[in-house]
């Protein structure tokens, strides 16, 4: 399920990054790190009292002239709009209200979408000066000082309150799999999604309204309802030359959060790039079922061997996703296309797949009587029992005596255990140990 999407906006300097990395990147949060994989600090996944969401900094931007202020102001108050859930609006507590504040604000108003107002650098609890921001309609201020940490823990208890109505109309979406095309610019993506939705009784609708980078189209195969996700294309950032590429990228971002399945584009005939990697690595990081698409496979020239040579530079790029199915294709001549909504098909199932607390425990046992537990400072590690607990990405968890005994390579051990027994092939899994005393 899709998690909700809190955006952080405001004036520059207001302290929305330093916000952003208190929620995100202290112990107040719960933030899932993934070895190898370098990642463009846009999105962060954290939680307050058990409510998991995503937030958006919508900061990083330089502003070098006063004419050039609210056009980036309103820019950024626009992403909010478009894909946020819940919208957090930081003002400058020790400079006060300001004219932009209004601007902003009733820009934001307009939305109709729940806003919770932040008055920052608020440093003295005893004299909080926060009064004045009632004027901007909307609602209570609260009053935070985000680089001394005062009251975040408040501000948190005001933006989860908006998520029970958020999961209610989450509740009422239908199965319909939505695929994020993502990849460099270039790749062939718009091509994929043309021949997709070229299919012989493919009925397709097209959204109107949208004139973004990431266009949302559904279309229907037989019994099966889809909404595929076009993309711009994603550079690396220090090729972001302007706020165009800048805000194409958050959107393509936020269509892999939104996404079932992702497929990644790449173009098979130049070499595997960095950035191709680092977009795998949106993917797994965000643990969303994946398929990597090998595009102008016609441009190749091919041997027996051909495949095998390149699904071996995929595995040494993507170790740190070696469960990745890949599909080698031409969209401008279509052949192969069919296999990729196949593979979509087969990755969404095996993300939504459950494995019987029994043949879960029997498959730990047999792993561990394989490859006997780790053991530090003389102590033992001790799983007693495992069970799973989620769906996409499948999570398990097991029951331990002490999870501060388990090492890295000991967790990756058994995950390779489970996909040896189990097909998680394009599917993230994820491990969690727990104290057996706990429960």
């Amino acid at each position: 399920m899709v998690k909700p999407l809190v955006a952080i906006v405001g004036r520059p300097n207001v302290g929305k990054s330093t916000f952003f990395n208190r929620i995100t990147g202290k112990r107040i949060s719960i933030v899932e790190d993934t070895p190898g994989v370098t990642r463009d600090r846009v999105y962060a996944d954290t939680d307050w009292r058990g409510c998991n969401f995503t937030v958006v900094d919508t900061g990083g931007i330089e502003i070098h002239s006063e004419d050039e202020m609210w056009m980036h102001i309103k820019k950024q108050a626009e992403i909010a709009v478009d894909l946020a859930d819940v919208i957090v609006f930081m003002a400058d507590g020790r400079q006060g209200i300001t004219n932009d504040d209004f601007d902003v604000a009733n820009l934001l108003r307009k939305s109709n979408k729940p806003i919770v107002l932040a008055v920052n650098k608020l440093d003295n609890p005893k004299s909080l000066n926060h009064f004045d921001f009632y004027q901007l309609g909307l609602g209570d201020p609260v009053p935070i000082s985000a680089e001394q940490g005062i009251n975040i823990g408040d501000l948190l208890d005001e933006i989860v309150k908006h998520f029970d109505k958020w999961h209610d109309s989450e509740e009422q979406e239908d199965d319909t799999i939505k695929i994020a095309v993502v990849g460099k610019p270039n790749a062939g993506k718009s091509s994929l999604v043309n021949k997709i939705l070229g299919y012989d009784r493919a009925i397709v609708t097209d959204i109107a309204g949208t004139t973004r980078d990431a266009i949302d189209t559904p279309f229907k195969v037989g019994d099966k309802n889809y909404v595929i996700i076009d993309t711009a294309g994603l550079r690396r950032k220090s090729k972001v030359l302007d706020d165009v590429e800048y805000y194409a990228n958050i959107r393509s971002v936020d269509a892999i959060r939104r996404a079932d399945v992702v497929c990644v584009v790449i173009d098979a005939s130049q070499e595997i790039s960095e950035q191709d990697v680092r977009i795998c690595g949106l993917a797994h990081d965000s643990k969303k079922p994946s398929i990597i698409v090998m595009n102008k496979w016609d441009t190749i020239e091919k041997d027996t061997y051909t495949i095998n040579k390149y699904n071996d530079e995929l595995k040494e790029k993507l170790k740190f996703m070696d469960y990745f199915v890949s599909v080698y294709i031409s969209a401008l001549t279509g052949k192969r296309v069919p296999v990729v909504l196949e593979e979509i098909n087969k990755v969404y199932e095996r993300a939504y797949q459950r494995v019987a607390t029994g043949i879960l425990n029997e498959i730990i046992h047999d792993a561990i009587a394989m490859n006997e537990p780790p053991t530090k400072n003389g102590k033992k590690l001790k799983i007693y029992y495992a069970s799973q607990v989620e769906v996409c990405p499948p999570s398990f968890v097991l029951f331990v005596n002490d999870p501060a005994i388990i090492h890295f390579s000991y967790k990756r051990y058994l995950e390779n255990a489970l996909r040896k027994a189990i097909d998680f092939r394009g599917v993230p899994i994820r491990i969690m140990l727990r104290n057996n005393k706990d429960y």
